[in-house]
């Protein structure tokens, strides 16, 4: 089974960050987090590096995340990237348009646990849980 590389977790709030990084960390999983705050950062990531799987706040200081995982789906670098879209504020709109982009999941923010990462990262055989 591959091993889960990097994940990219793109969030505008410096303390949603700190919760999504401190449920990494607890995951045990073998990967390399990183953080991009706005979606003109996020793009600068997937563009430099390799990112095997995304976390993605649907309200940004730049655009919807919603919108950034269709721009995702439309490019062959990215389109089979696993996205979960992680929202304050859920909606049945937000989750007819994650299904449109084939996102994997849409969580609110408190069910960003190590246990729901874990879930994630083995259903779609991206690491080994250590």
């Amino acid at each position: 089974m591959p091993r889960l590389s990097t994940c990219l977790i793109i969030d505008d709030s410096s303390l949603d960050q700190e919760m999504m990084r401190r449920a990494m960390d607890a995951t045990g999983l073998p990967v390399e987090v990183l953080f991009a705050g706005a979606l003109s950062e996020a793009r600068a990531v997937l563009k430099a590096v390799e990112v095997s799987l995304v976390f993605l706040d649907n309200s940004m200081p730049d655009g919807w995340g919603a919108d950034f995982v269709g721009e995702m789906a439309r490019d062959e670098r990215f389109k089979r990237v696993p996205v979960v879209i992680v929202s304050d504020w859920p909606s049945p709109f937000l989750y007819a348009k994650a299904r449109a982009s084939n996102v994997c999941e849409v969580w609110s923010k408190r069910d960003f646990t190590p246990e729901a990462v874990r879930r994630v990262v083995q259903a779609h055989g991206l690491g080994e849980v250590r």
